[in-house]
Protein backbone atom coordinates (compact mmCIF):
# COMPACT_ATOMS: atom_id res chain seq x y z
CA UNK A 1 0.00 0.00 0.00
CA UNK A 2 1.26 3.32 -1.26
CA UNK A 3 1.66 6.20 1.69
CA UNK A 4 -0.24 9.22 2.11
CA UNK A 5 1.22 12.06 1.53
CA UNK A 6 -1.08 16.05 2.83
CA UNK A 7 0.47 18.49 -0.14
CA UNK A 8 0.23 21.94 -1.42
CA UNK A 9 1.59 25.30 -1.79
CA UNK A 10 1.97 27.45 1.25
CA UNK A 11 1.97 30.77 2.23
CA UNK A 12 5.16 31.75 4.94
CA UNK A 13 2.20 32.32 7.64
CA UNK A 14 0.65 28.83 6.74
CA UNK A 15 -2.09 29.59 4.30
CA UNK A 16 -3.34 27.86 1.10
CA UNK A 17 -5.39 30.77 -0.46
CA UNK A 18 -6.98 34.13 1.35
CA UNK A 19 -10.53 34.43 2.45
CA UNK A 20 -12.05 34.65 -0.82
CA UNK A 21 -10.65 31.08 -1.93
CA UNK A 22 -7.84 32.88 -4.12
CA UNK A 23 -4.14 31.65 -4.14
CA UNK A 24 -2.71 34.77 -4.84
CA UNK A 25 1.01 34.28 -5.77
CA UNK A 26 1.50 30.76 -4.41
CA UNK A 27 1.26 29.16 -7.49
CA UNK A 28 3.65 31.81 -8.89
CA UNK A 29 6.93 29.71 -8.70
CA UNK A 30 5.28 27.05 -11.06
CA UNK A 31 5.57 29.93 -13.70
CA UNK A 32 9.08 31.36 -12.77
CA UNK A 33 11.48 28.91 -14.52
CA UNK A 34 12.15 27.56 -17.51
CA UNK A 35 12.28 24.05 -17.40
CA UNK A 36 8.68 22.70 -18.19
CA UNK A 37 6.61 20.83 -15.73
CA UNK A 38 4.52 19.24 -17.78
CA UNK A 39 3.48 18.29 -21.33
CA UNK A 40 1.16 20.93 -21.69
CA UNK A 41 4.39 23.61 -21.79
CA UNK A 42 2.16 26.40 -19.41
CA UNK A 43 4.01 25.06 -16.23
CA UNK A 44 7.59 25.98 -15.87
CA UNK A 45 9.89 25.79 -12.92
CA UNK A 46 13.69 26.00 -11.88
CA UNK A 47 15.72 22.98 -13.21
CA UNK A 48 16.05 22.10 -9.16
CA UNK A 49 11.87 22.28 -8.60
CA UNK A 50 11.46 20.29 -11.75
CA UNK A 51 13.88 17.60 -10.59
CA UNK A 52 12.02 17.22 -7.06
CA UNK A 53 8.51 18.52 -7.80
CA UNK A 54 8.34 15.90 -11.24
CA UNK A 55 9.97 12.57 -9.49
CA UNK A 56 7.03 13.08 -7.00
CA UNK A 57 3.87 14.02 -9.09
CA UNK A 58 5.00 10.52 -11.36
CA UNK A 59 4.49 8.66 -8.03
CA UNK A 60 1.04 9.71 -6.91
CA UNK A 61 -1.91 7.41 -8.02
CA UNK A 62 -4.68 9.08 -6.32
CA UNK A 63 -5.08 12.33 -5.35
CA UNK A 64 -7.79 13.38 -2.40
CA UNK A 65 -10.00 16.49 -2.21
CA UNK A 66 -13.15 18.11 -0.75
CA UNK A 67 -16.39 19.12 -2.51
CA UNK A 68 -15.74 22.43 -2.14
CA UNK A 69 -12.26 22.28 -3.90
CA UNK A 70 -13.99 20.23 -6.55
CA UNK A 71 -16.95 22.33 -6.65
CA UNK A 72 -14.51 25.71 -7.38
CA UNK A 73 -12.65 23.85 -10.14
CA UNK A 74 -15.53 22.41 -11.94
CA UNK A 75 -14.58 18.70 -10.98
CA UNK A 76 -11.17 19.41 -13.16
CA UNK A 77 -13.51 18.78 -16.42
CA UNK A 78 -13.70 15.44 -15.50
CA UNK A 79 -10.09 14.91 -15.39
CA UNK A 80 -8.00 14.48 -12.11
CA UNK A 81 -6.07 17.27 -11.48
CA UNK A 82 -2.04 16.57 -12.43
CA UNK A 83 -2.84 14.04 -14.71
CA UNK A 84 -3.15 11.48 -11.83
CA UNK A 85 -5.63 8.23 -12.43
CA UNK A 86 -8.55 9.05 -10.28
CA UNK A 87 -9.40 11.39 -7.80
CA UNK A 88 -11.66 11.01 -4.44
CA UNK A 89 -13.95 13.71 -3.31
CA UNK A 90 -14.92 13.78 0.07
CA UNK A 91 -18.59 14.90 0.05
CA UNK A 92 -21.80 14.48 2.23
CA UNK A 93 -23.72 15.55 -0.82
CA UNK A 94 -24.22 13.05 -4.27
CA UNK A 95 -22.21 13.33 -7.90
CA UNK A 96 -23.46 16.64 -9.34
CA UNK A 97 -26.47 15.88 -11.56
CA UNK A 98 -25.56 15.07 -14.77
CA UNK A 99 -21.98 13.93 -13.83
CA UNK A 100 -20.36 11.33 -16.18
CA UNK A 101 -20.21 8.44 -13.96
CA UNK A 102 -17.43 7.24 -16.72
CA UNK A 103 -14.86 9.88 -15.16
CA UNK A 104 -12.34 8.45 -13.13
CA UNK A 105 -14.20 10.65 -9.85
CA UNK A 106 -14.93 8.64 -6.53
CA UNK A 107 -17.75 10.37 -4.22
CA UNK A 108 -17.38 9.22 -0.84
CA UNK A 109 -18.30 10.40 2.59
CA UNK A 110 -15.89 11.05 5.34
CA UNK A 111 -12.21 10.94 5.41
CA UNK A 112 -11.38 7.26 6.04
CA UNK A 113 -13.68 5.88 3.38
CA UNK A 114 -11.81 8.26 1.28
CA UNK A 115 -8.37 7.27 2.47
CA UNK A 116 -9.58 3.37 2.07
CA UNK A 117 -10.98 4.20 -1.07
CA UNK A 118 -7.56 6.00 -2.69
CA UNK A 119 -5.35 2.85 -1.40
CA UNK A 120 -7.64 0.62 -2.93
CA UNK A 121 -7.12 2.44 -5.96
CA UNK A 122 -3.78 3.75 -5.79
CA UNK A 123 -2.30 0.63 -5.00
CA UNK A 124 1.65 0.84 -3.84
CA UNK A 125 1.63 4.89 -5.68
CA UNK A 126 0.90 7.96 -3.55
CA UNK A 127 -2.11 8.42 -2.38
CA UNK A 128 -1.87 12.64 -2.41
CA UNK A 129 -4.18 14.67 -0.07
CA UNK A 130 -5.04 18.46 -0.45
CA UNK A 131 -3.93 20.54 1.85
CA UNK A 132 -6.56 22.46 3.87
CA UNK A 133 -9.62 21.10 5.70
CA UNK A 134 -9.87 17.34 4.30
CA UNK A 135 -5.97 17.40 4.61
CA UNK A 136 -6.23 18.31 8.16
CA UNK A 137 -9.07 15.94 9.27
CA UNK A 138 -7.18 12.90 7.26
CA UNK A 139 -4.35 14.05 9.48
CA UNK A 140 -6.33 14.15 12.81
CA UNK A 141 -7.57 11.13 12.29
CA UNK A 142 -3.71 9.46 12.15
CA UNK A 143 -3.90 8.82 8.05
CA UNK A 144 -1.15 11.50 6.93
CA UNK A 145 2.39 9.38 6.61
CA UNK A 146 4.11 12.70 5.48
CA UNK A 147 3.60 16.15 4.82
CA UNK A 148 4.81 18.29 1.67
CA UNK A 149 4.88 21.96 1.67
CA UNK A 150 5.96 24.09 -1.07
CA UNK A 151 6.51 27.11 1.18
CA UNK A 152 5.94 30.32 -1.40
CA UNK A 153 7.36 33.66 -0.10
CA UNK A 154 4.18 36.09 1.04
CA UNK A 155 2.31 36.67 4.00
CA UNK A 156 -1.35 36.45 3.69
CA UNK A 157 -2.19 37.54 7.17
CA UNK A 158 -5.12 35.18 6.97
CA UNK A 159 -7.14 32.90 4.66
CA UNK A 160 -7.58 29.19 4.33
CA UNK A 161 -4.98 27.71 5.91
CA UNK A 162 -2.49 25.02 4.99
CA UNK A 163 -3.81 22.23 8.00
CA UNK A 164 -7.38 23.08 7.99
CA UNK A 165 -8.98 23.52 11.22
CA UNK A 166 -6.81 20.96 13.09
CA UNK A 167 -7.06 21.71 16.85
CA UNK A 168 -4.45 19.34 18.34
CA UNK A 169 -0.39 19.06 18.20
CA UNK A 170 0.54 16.35 15.88
CA UNK A 171 4.54 15.86 15.48
CA UNK A 172 6.50 15.59 12.41
CA UNK A 173 10.17 15.06 12.13
CA UNK A 174 12.78 16.98 11.32
CA UNK A 175 12.14 18.11 7.56
CA UNK A 176 14.51 14.94 5.15
CA UNK A 177 14.24 16.93 2.20
CA UNK A 178 14.70 20.58 2.51
CA UNK A 179 15.01 22.29 -1.34
CA UNK A 180 15.50 26.19 -2.52
CA UNK A 181 13.80 27.01 -5.96
CA UNK A 182 12.92 30.05 -7.18
CA UNK A 183 10.67 31.49 -5.47
CA UNK A 184 9.86 28.25 -3.43
CA UNK A 185 10.89 26.39 -0.44
CA UNK A 186 10.12 22.81 -0.73
CA UNK A 187 9.90 21.06 2.49
CA UNK A 188 9.24 17.32 3.41
CA UNK A 189 8.44 16.11 6.73
CA UNK A 190 7.37 12.36 8.12
CA UNK A 191 4.60 12.26 10.56
CA UNK A 192 5.75 10.97 13.95
CA UNK A 193 4.31 7.72 14.90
Amino acid sequence: MGKVVMYGSVSVDGFIADENDQPGPLFDWLLSGDVPLDESGELTVSQTSYDYTRAYWDQIGVTIAGRHVFDMTDGWDGKPPGGVDHAVVVTHRPQPEGWDSEAPFHFVDGVEAAVAKAQELAGDRIVEVAAGDVGGQVLAAGLVDEVRMDVVPVVFGSGKRYFGSVHAQHLLEDPDVVIQGSRVLHLRYRVRR
